[in-house]
């Protein structure tokens, strides 16, 4: 049994655990987004230009990397859970879970998930119903086609993307709540580099973190700008423009700073509470109100035939460097899950407090994929179904513009003005989950400059959510979906690097903590008085 020390519940600088941040790091920060802005500003062609030579330049020498690191991330994950050290909890030996099951499992769907499902549920895999390298072309809009779509959709948003945020937001609630470390990046290094986290290589990782997590929500933001335009549009005839992008952006950037300025406990947990309500609602309408029995054995068949294929096709590169396919997909999406990483695994930390390391790793790898799967099934399952079986149009819809097949299904459902009430939802959802999206996005970056201070200064909040909202409208402006996906890309590449070294540090500390040899600090919860 490790050594157990209880500490009370620290302020920043009240310990020798817990440093002061450089302020020029804080500023660095902001030097290098205001110049990027104010390139994109000044000259967009050049910023969309450079970021579609770097999206071919990694396309075409790093696609193997990708593919490679996230097989080797998921493996990581099933080895840990089988592992010794699964019974090692995030925290003290005696503590246990601050939240039930029922309310962990919302939250890790709502953090994880977002606005990113009611964009691509029913645009995927219209996409990939008509071409896919897994799918011959004869079988290109017909059911068979269609199952093979859905287990492509569903290795792009399954158990692949979810052991990265295992892996980051793990390392963050051991390190934290088990160490006494801050809750940052750098943290998860300590047993690699030790004290220098505290200098410019800990700096040099939670600014990594800050970018990755900077343009993976700006990619967010732009491709739910889209949607929200496509949603007023259809609802209430407003023209879906570049400016009305823009001024978009911007307004629900200010709302979501606003939520961000006044804290975890107040506008972004009422948000979060109201997307799932929300989810739920539209979830059980699509179910009721579409071909329910046939949406329900698609789940089924195409859950089953992911089990069987999703290590081959997790594994499988390209020998086309020609083919553009799996750099706009799978790539992408590898990309753009590493790039979240720090964001959505420094908030699953917060919430797994007591959980021991096989529960978190099951929890947050099983359990999300499964209830991503099921949401998949309904919307995608539904668009499939009125396509090959009537009245179709959504992969025209779809190939018109990508934001906007949700409303024409949604209007297939044939149920009058019943129809318009349910887009409405939708678009409330999508608005609500952008206002999430940006919000959190703002507290995980103020957070790491903060070293780890559950209460950022405001100054830092306001900043980086508007500067969130620049970042999103500057891509949109000089390059458009390329640029945002080239961005998640380019933001998860050294993050990676990272990630890597996060597992390497994971593994040293826990063969001490297993064998005895480091003590647990266990830092006591802020509520609870010190022992």
């Amino acid at each position: 049994m490790s050594e157990h020390v209880t500490l009370p519940a620290p302020k920043l600088g009240s310990s020798g655990i817990f440093r002061d941040v450089n302020p020029p790091m804080a500023t660095l920060s902001k030097v290098i987004i205001l110049a990027f802005v104010l390139a994109g500003i000044v000259a967009p062609a050049t910023v969309g230009a450079f970021f579609q030579g770097l999206q071919s330049w990694i396309q075409a020498n790093l696609d193997w990397y990708y593919i490679l690191s996230i097989c080797i991330f998921l493996v990581f994950i099933f080895w840990l859970i089988a592992s010794r050290f699964g019974s090692i909890r995030l925290g003290g030996d005696d503590e246990r879970p601050e939240f039930s099951n029922f309310t962990w499992f919302s939250m890790l769907f709502g953090a994880g998930m977002g606005i990113g499902l009611l964009f691509w549920s029913i645009a995927e895999p219209m996409y990939h119903l008509q071409t896919n390298p897994f799918m011959p072309e004869s079988q290109a809009r017909t059911i068979e086609g269609a199952n093979t779509a859905m287990q492509v959709t569903f290795l792009h948003w399954g158990l692949h993307g979810w052991a990265v945020y295992v892996i980051v937001g793990l390392a963050l609630a051991y390190f934290s709540y088990r160490r006494g470390l801050p809750l940052t990046v750098r943290a998860a290094l300590y047993p690699v580099i030790g004290e220098r986290i505290y200098g410019p290589w800990g700096h040099a990782a939670d600014l990594l973190a800050i970018f990755g997590t900077v343009f993976g929500v700006a990619t967010t933001l732009g491709l739910g700008a889209g949607q929200i335009m496509a949603g007023l549009n259809y609802l209430f005839g407003i023209p879906d423009t570049g400016l009305g992008r823009f001024i978009l952006i911007m307004l629900i950037s200010a709302v979501a700073t606003l939520s961000a300025v006044s804290g975890v406990g107040r506008g972004i947990k009422i948000l979060s509470e109201l997307n799932m309500w929300l989810s739920i609602v539209i979830l059980a309408l699509f179910l009721a109100l579409g071909p329910t029995e046939f949406v329900l054995g698609f789940f089924v068949t195409n859950l089953g035939a992911y089990i069987t294929n999703f290590i081959p096709m997790g594994f499988w590169v390209d020998p086309d460097p020609g083919r553009p396919w799996q750099g706009t997909w799978t790539i992408f999406y590898w990309g753009w899950w590493i790039a979240w990483a720090p964001f959505v695994g420094m908030f699953i930390a917060r919430v797994s407090r007591g959980r021991t390391i096989r529960e978190f790793a099951v929890g947050v790898l099983i359990v999300p994929a499964l209830i991503t799967f099921f949401w998949m099934a309904v919307f995608g399952g539904t668009a499939i179904h009125q396509e090959l079986n009537g009245p179709g149009g959504v992969i025209e819809a779809t190939n018109a513009d990508i934001a906007r097949p949700l409303f024409l299904v949604i209007e297939n459902l044939g149920v009058g003005f019943f129809g318009n009430v349910i887009s409405l939802i939708a678009l409330v959802l999508i608005i609500t989950y952008f206002v999430t999206s940006s919000d959190s996005g703002t507290l995980v970056v103020t957070t790491l400059i903060s070293m780890g201070k559950e209460e950022p200064p405001v100054s830092y909040r306001i900043f980086w959510g508007m500067g969130e909202g620049a970042v999103a409208a500057v891509l949109l402006y000089s390059g458009g979906l390329q640029a945002l996906q080239t961005a998640s890309l380019a933001a998860g590449l050294p993050f990676s690097i990272i990630m890597f070294i996060m597992m390497w540090g994971l593994v040293k500390a826990l063969q001490a903590d297993a064998d005895g040899t480091a003590p647990v600090l266990h830092i006591a919860r802020a509520d609870q008085p010190a022992e």
